[in-house]
C-alpha cells in the first residue's frame, strides 16, 4: 500500500470542516500535543462498512467521561459524523478494493489551563499495514517481553484509551533490539502478562482460551469480539493472571486488534510456541470472524499486500 496516496486521496473531519488527509493541522499549543491531554479510538472498515462502531464508540465515551473532556458533541452526533466520514471516501476505498482504520481523536484544546480550552476533534482515516502483516498469517509473528512495563492502574487507568504512550514507545525499542519486525508483549507492575500495542493477547493451552483479566488492559473490541466468537463455537475461555511460564508453554498464541483481527504467534522471546502456526483454535476463530465481516481476512490480507508490492 502506498501511504502517500491515502494521504492525499483520503479526507478527514477535523473540527467541523472535511480536509485532505496530509493537510490536517492542529496548533502546537493544543494540550494534546504539549501533555498528552488526549483520548482516541479506533474501528476499521471490512468491505467499506465499520465493524461494530458503536461498541468502539461507547468505549470512546467513556474514555472522554473518565477524563473529564468535553467533546461538544454527543455520541449519536459522533456516530453519524463517522459515517459521513466514510461515505465521503466510499469512492476512493472502491477504486483501491481498499479498508482502512478510522479514528476519532479528542484532545482537551489548546492552552494552558483546564478549563479555558475546547476540545479539538477530529476523525480521521488511516492505510492498514496490510504488507507486513500478510506473511505472519502463515509463519506467526514472534512476540518480545521487554523490560518496560505497562501502566499500573493507580496510575493511568488502562481502560481509558489514550496516547500518553511512552512506555510503548520504549518497549517497542527495546523488542527492536531483539528483533525489529517483532511485536512487544508488556507485563504488568506485578509480572503479569498484559498487552501489546494496540492488541490484546491470547494463548491457547488445553484447547482453552486464555488471556488475561481486565485490571491491566485495555478492554479492547476485538477481544470482545473473539470471547463471543469463543463461545459461539464452544470453545472455552478464562480470563486470568498469565505470566511468562504460561506463554512459553502455551499450545497456541494469537494477537488481537482492529487491523487484523487475528493475528497468529509463532515464537515469544524467540521460543516456538505449539507445534503448528496458526493452531487449530486459532483457525476456527479467524474463520469465524471472516464468516461474520462478509469477506475472508487471510486473503484480503494477502491480496492487499500483494497490490501494494509487499507480498
Amino acid at each position: 500500500m502506498d501511504p502517500g496516496r491515502h494521504q492525499v486521496d483520503y479526507h478527514i473531519w477535523l473540527n467541523g470542516e472535511y480536509v485532505p488527509r496530509c493537510e490536517a493541522k492542529i496548533s502546537m499549543t493544543d494540550r494534546g500535543f504539549r501533555l498528552g491531554d488526549v483520548v482516541f479510538d479506533t474501528s476499521r472498515t471490512f468491505d467499506g462498512e465499520v465493524f461494530r462502531l458503536r461498541d468502539h464508540l461507547d468505549r470512546l465515551y467513556r474514555s472522554l467521561k473518565y477524563t473529564r473532556i468535553d467533546p461538544g458533541m454527543s455520541i449519536d452526533e459522533m456516530e453519524r459524523l463517522t459515517l459521513e466520514v466514510v461515505r465521503r471516501n466510499e469512492e476512493v476505498r472502491r477504486a483501491a478494493n481498499d479498508d482502512y482504520m478510522v479514528t476519532q481523536i479528542v484532545t482537551r484544546g489548546e492552552g494552558a489551563a483546564i478549563g479555558a480550552a475546547r476540545a479539538n476533534v477530529s476523525i480521521w482515516i488511516d492505510p492498514i499495514d496490510f504488507a507486513r502483516y500478510a506473511p505472519l498469517y502463515e509463519s506467526g509473528a514472534h512476540v518480545v517481553i521487554p523490560r518496560t512495563r505497562s501502566y499500573s492502574s493507580d496510575q493511568v487507568d488502562p481502560k481509558v484509551k489514550h496516547y500518553s504512550r511512552l512506555n510503548f514507545v520504549m518497549a517497542e525499542l527495546e523488542t527492536r533490539d531483539v528483533d525489529p519486525n517483532a511485536f512487544p508483549v508488556l507485563l504488568d507492575p506485578d509480572g503479569n502478562v498484559s498487552e501489546s500495542i494496540g492488541a490484546n493477547f491470547c494463548i491457547v493451552t488445553g484447547g482453552v482460551l486464555r488471556t488475561p483479566g481486565g485490571k491491566s488492559i485495555l478492554h479492547g473490541v476485538s477481544r470482545m469480539t473473539l470471547l463471543e466468537l469463543a463461545e459461539r463455537l464452544d470453545i472455552p475461555t478464562s480470563q486470568e493472571d498469565l505470566q511468562p511460564y504460561d506463554v512459553y508453554t502455551a499450545d497456541e498464541a494469537f494477537l488481537c486488534s482492529t487491523p487484523y483481527s487475528v493475528l497468529p504467534v509463532g515464537r515469544a522471546d524467540n521460543r516456538k510456541i505449539g507445534s503448528k502456526v496458526p493452531g487449530p483454535v486459532t483457525r476456527q476463530l479467524l474463520a469465524a470472524w471472516s464468516e461474520m465481516v462478509g469477506l475472508d481476512i487471510v486473503d484480503q490480507v494477502a491480496e492487499r499486500a500483494r497490490a501494494s508490492g509487499g507480498g
